[in-house]
């Protein structure tokens, strides 16, 4: 079991709108020099300052997005040790889950019902792969690679808030790292947090993950 902030309680009740939101300290926090600087793009080794390896590492990684390889054949990730969830208790519901019917195709993951402009969190350890204000469907997106349990896991965090992402490719960052606002970009009836989890490259419903790694 990996310990990590507390699971809410769930219920099927009809989700409802989060009025306000609840801010964290402890969820919070920026991620450390330390974990920004040991997470070096492979087979290079003439960047020495901070902002030379964020740099190295972004072309690194954007390199190994559009080719389509693993994350891990490029930068050496870092293997997670905590998971959180990726909004503060009381501040969501649980709305469209996993599976549900979508025109063509079926939901890929678990929507979190909330307010405008509450947090959002990481909820794993690792490095952004994805950031961008224009996601198709999914709006605003964030997309981060980790090593978990000796397996790959990419989490996504979509309909963000306009221009109030935090991280850009290349970062990597810490589990409770502040992301950026929920909102109602892309494809999406109120505002919402769309989170999915991939395994090995394969989507898996997020709440049995959750449920069985944040203790």
């Amino acid at each position: 079991m990996i310990t990590g902030a507390a699971l809410p309680g769930t219920s099927d009740a009809e989700p409802e709108q989060v009025e306000a939101a609840v801010t964290v300290d402890a969820q919070s926090y920026t991620a450390g020099e330390d974990i920004r600087v040991e997470v070096l793009p492979r087979g290079d080794f003439s960047a020495t300052t901070e902002e030379e390896i964020a740099a190295s590492r972004a072309q690194a990684i954007t390199a190994a997005v559009a080719s389509g390889r693993p994350l891990s054949t490029a930068v050496n990730l870092p293997t997670a040790q905590q998971v959180l969830m990726p909004l503060t208790s009381g501040t969501y519901s649980l709305s469209d889950g996993f599976g549900a019917s979508r025109p063509g195709r079926s939901h890929m993951g678990q929507d979190l019902a909330a307010s405008v402009g509450t947090p959002i969190y990481a909820a794993v350890e690792g490095c952004v792969s994805l950031s961008t204000e224009s996601n198709s469907g999914y709006g605003v997106s964030i997309q981060i690679e980790s090593l978990l349990n000796g397996e790959t896991v990419s989490t996504l965090y979509s309909h963000l808030n306009n221009g109030t992402r935090a991280v850009e490719v290349g970062d990597c960052v810490a589990p409770g790292q502040y992301l950026g606002d929920v909102g109602s970009t892309g494809y999406v009836f109120g505002s919402c947090l769309h989170f999915e989890v991939h395994i090995n490259g394969r989507p898996i419903d997020p709440m049995p993950w959750l449920r069985e790694n944040v203790e």
